[in-house]
């Protein structure tokens, strides 16, 4: 199983991004994906989830209106769209996935980090 998150980069506030989250060696319709991220001297959190079915969406208070996570089975490809960033969201981002719920942190599968950079 393998997550390989992309997109991350330098943008000036209230600008856009859009991360990509490429999954392999599972069906993406068997495991709940999402987004999460870390900035400097601060704990991992979670920013926004989607459930198997890609029926239910979950988003952080902080992000809620901004970003919008999205799925694409097919293509085993988990994105999130990024607007109206803020400074604040400046961090690291993961992509992860568990084959049961997305947990605060404890997921079964994570990716290698991206990083984004909002300049005031």
């Amino acid at each position: 199983v393998q997550l390989q998150a992309s997109g991350g980069g330098l943008v000036q506030s209230g600008g856009s991004l859009r991360l990509s989250c490429a999954l392999s060696g599972f069906r993406l319709d068997d495991y709940a994906v999402g987004w999460y991220r870390q900035a400097p001297e601060k704990e991992r959190e979670k920013v926004s989830c989607i459930s198997r079915s890609g029926g239910s969406t979950w988003y952080a208070d902080s992000v809620k209106g901004r970003f919008t996570i999205s799925k694409d089975n097919a293509k085993k490809m988990l994105y999130l769209q990024m607007n109206s960033l803020k400074p604040e969201d400046t961090a690291v981002y993961y992509c992860a996935a568990d084959d049961f719920q997305c947990w605060e942190n404890n997921m079964d599968y994570w990716g290698k980090g991206t990083q984004v950079t909002v300049s005031s």
